[in-house]
């Protein structure tokens, strides 16, 4: 028993010098703590588990390639996409003197309302999701970066397509309320403006909403080609079905928001030709994105890694080359990321005196077969398929390929 005894102490107290991190062991090594914030429950938990996997991998890559000073823990906090949630998310995030750096929020109208928490707590916050420009170009704080583009660049890419590309010209258009909502409306109608076009009507829906009878049923007499939606997946699902219920036969255009695997799941034909755009080139043209989605496979996650987790995994790969390069000291860190320029798997990220990555891309993405596929690659974009829009343009029935 005396012997047993020993044996035991000794490794326990062998243990107590060793950290597990990323599937090794490592000695001597500080402990660095790192937030990812997100909604990991509710209607967008997909999203932000999407983002918190990739937001992982990167971190559990770094530990294991065994070259950094630190090992890096990541603590994931729930924001629902609940703004007073996220207040509270980066309040705890920021009480944490063990917690030097976090990545926050997929949701504008969350990430929005914490940029003043963070400023407060002087903590590093690098946006891996929320688009609304006003987090990083409404204020002058060096705590908030943002990896991912804005609704500017989505907006005006949206409308080179639809307008300039495709020849639709008029427009109903459809938001939420929120901070996102009412901001893809404005740089959506800014863009439009530019080419003289006019929107034939505008209705802003609460995100609580459900039915959508009376607006569409409105938008449906104005006979418009395209109906704008800015909004989330939640209420595009329900608007979408509504629409063709009723039978209106115009062309569904929404905003990356409706970029989820959950769309096309819900919707399954309904969501059939419906075209949204995202920051970022498609996984597969991205540098080092068929190695993203490898790992991300062979790591097991349960959830797929959703639209924006190519940018949780850069949030997580900048904020550990921060830290490796000033040591674990929040101050120190804002600054180092705040002049941050690397290369990721989304391509060259450059913060410009915002702290936005001045250099974003956009694509478009087209529902086909159940699937998102970027539009030059889709059979919308060689001719193959026809869109609901042109078909409505020519007094003709749209066919649904889904349905073949």
């Amino acid at each position: 028993k005396v012997l047993m005894v020993a044996a035991l102490s000794i490794l326990l107290l062998l243990a107590g010098t060793l950290v597990f991190a990323g599937g090794k062991q490592e000695e001597g090594k500080k402990v660095v703590k790192v937030a990812f914030i997100g909604p990991l429950t509710g209607k967008y938990a997909k999203m932000g588990l999407g983002g918190r996997n990739s937001f992982q991998l990167a971190m559990d890559q770094q530990n294991a390639s065994g070259k950094n000073k630190y090992i890096y823990e990541v603590v994931a906090i729930d924001d629902e996409c609940v703004p007073a949630k996220g207040v509270q998310a980066a309040t705890k995030a920021g009480s944490d003197p063990d917690i030097i750096a976090a990545a926050s929020h997929y949701c504008s109208m969350v990430a929005i309302t914490t940029t003043d928490v963070f400023h407060k707590f002087g903590l590093s916050s690098t946006v891996w999701g929320a688009v609304l420009p006003a987090i990083t170009y409404g204020n002058d704080y060096k705590e908030i970066n943002r990896v991912n583009g804005t609704q500017v660049e989505q907006n005006e890419f949206n409308v080179a397509l639809v307008v300039d590309k495709l020849g639709f010209k008029t427009f109903a258009i459809i938001h939420d309320t929120t901070d996102y909502g009412r901001g893809h409306a404005e740089y959506f109608k800014a863009a439009l403006e530019k080419r003289g076009i006019k929107p034939i009507s505008e209705d802003g829906i609460s995100i609580e909403q459900k039915d959508f009878t009376t607006i569409l049923t409105k938008i449906k007499a104005k006979n418009p080609e395209v109906i704008y939606f800015g909004g989330l997946t939640a209420n595009g699902v329900l608007v979408k079905s509504q629409m063709d219920k009723l039978g209106v036969k115009a062309q569904f255009l929404g905003t990356s928001g409706i970029k989820s695997n959950d769309f096309n799941s819900t919707l399954a034909e309904h969501a059939e030709a419906v075209i949204c755009m995202l920051d970022g080139a498609p996984i597969s043209k991205m540098p080092g994105g068929k190695a993203f989605e490898a790992a991300y496979k062979a790591a097991g996650f349960k959830e797929p890694y959703e639209a924006y987790g190519p940018f949780a995994y850069c949030a997580a790969n900048l904020i550990v080359k921060a830290i490796e390069a000033v040591g674990p000291d929040r101050a120190k860190v804002v600054e180092a990321m705040d002049k941050s320029r690397s290369t990721d798997i989304i391509g060259e990220i450059r913060f410009n005196e915002y702290g936005q990555n001045d250099v974003p891309l956009v694509t478009a993405y087209v529902s086909q077969d159940g699937v998102w596929v970027p539009w030059d690659d889709s059979e919308y974009a060689s001719g193959k398929r026809t869109l609901p829009g042109f078909a409505f343009k020519e007094g003709k029935d749209w066919v649904n390929p889904y349905k073949k």
